[in-house]
């Protein structure tokens, strides 16, 4: 888990505005430096103002996500990290819920 190893995390992200993806693919000036997604894409269409995004970091700086969006002038108004290397959160567990890793191929990964 520490950030040396780079693993990929992914989230899906609702935000409030239009952000430009373009620059969120180049990178951002942040106070701690300059920072980018590894991959952005549009998930779903929301409601309103709000669109879904699902988006990949390989750092992990605190609050990252939420930055990133803000310095292009959007906000972040729900957040879930949906995969953590190559562990993926399964679509059908309900929140609040748990599931042990079985998956060999998974755990050899790890």
């Amino acid at each position: 888990m520490h950030p040396r190893y780079e693993l990929e995390r992914e989230y899906s992200v609702r935000v409030q505005g239009n952000p430009d993806l373009e620059v969120l693919r180049r990178g951002v000036q942040l106070e701690d430096g300059i920072a980018a997604f590894a991959s952005i894409r549009q998930e779903k269409a929301g409601t309103g103002t709000n669109r879904w995004y699902r988006v990949a970091l390989k750092e992990g700086r605190n609050r990252e996500v939420r930055r990133l969006f803000e310095a292009v002038g959007a906000r972040v108004n729900r957040l879930v990290r949906v995969r953590y290397g190559p562990v993926e959160l399964p679509a059908d567990l309900p929140p609040g819920r748990w599931r042990e890793l079985v998956n060999p191929v998974i755990l050899q990964k790890l």
